[in-house]
């Protein structure tokens, strides 16, 4: 029954959306919720107070831009990995203060941010210039 379990909950991982970073150490897979749509990448990880290991949240806009987010209502410090149409990271905001209000970007045009957990980049080895892997991502095939 153990067996069991594990090979359904591995298979539940590999089949939900997530975002594979290919670092210089190695492929990181994280799971993915998705945004894109305005009211939920308005409300992105607000008022979460828990956010598993390997998990995060990929919003998807509808061109590539300078992208602005701020911390309000959000508890949780996290990183935001900024990721250009062509799927390279361009810029990483590493442990944006939870609550806080002031707007966090890079400088870089992106498509897609990555949100995970404060310190997961540091940990993993994530790093401007990393390519990414879009796996069962709606709206991000083009």
């Amino acid at each position: 029954m153990w067996l069991l379990l594990v090979v359904a909950s591995t298979h539940a991982c590999a089949s939900s959306p997530s975002v594979v970073l290919h670092t210089s150490t190695g492929p990181v897979r994280v799971a993915v919720e998705i945004a894109a749509t305005p009211d939920t990448r308005a409300r992105g990880l607000m008022y979460r107070r828990e956010l598993a290991p390997d998990h995060g949240m990929l919003f998807v806009f509808p061109a590539e831009a300078l992208q602005s987010f701020w911390m309000q209502n959000t508890p949780l410090a996290l990183d935001m990995v900024f990721i250009g149409s062509d799927k390279r990271v361009v810029g990483i905001v590493a442990n944006a203060q939870p609550f806080s209000t002031v707007p966090r970007r890079v400088e870089r045009p992106s498509r897609y941010v990555l949100e995970v957990r404060g310190g997961f980049c540091a940990e993993r080895g994530i790093a401007v210039g990393d390519r990414t892997e879009f796996v069962r991502v709606p709206d991000a095939a083009h």
